[in-house]
C-alpha cells in the first residue's frame, strides 16, 4: 500500500511540474516570438510617422520661405 502512495506522490510531483515548466517556457518563447516584435514594429512605426512628420514640416517651411 504504502509503495502504490509513494509512486502516486511522485507521479503527481512530476505532472504537476511538467506543466509549470511548460507554462513558463509557454510565456517565455511568447514574449520572443510576438510581444517582442510587436514592440519593435510599434517603434520602428512611430520612427516612421516622425520622420514624415519632420518632413512635411520642412517643406512647409520651404514654401513659406517662397512666398
Amino acid at each position: 500500500m504504502l509503495d502504490w502512495l509513494i509512486l502516486f506522490y511522485f507521479v503527481g510531483i512530476f505532472v504537476l511540474f511538467f506543466f509549470w515548466i511548460y507554462g513558463i517556457a509557454s510565456f517565455v518563447l511568447d514574449v520572443k516570438n510576438k510581444v517582442i516584435p510587436g514592440i519593435r514594429t510599434y517603434r520602428r512605426g512611430r520612427a516612421k510617422q516622425a520622420a514624415e512628420r519632420e518632413q512635411e514640416q520642412q517643406r512647409e517651411e520651404n514654401e513659406r520661405q517662397l512666398y
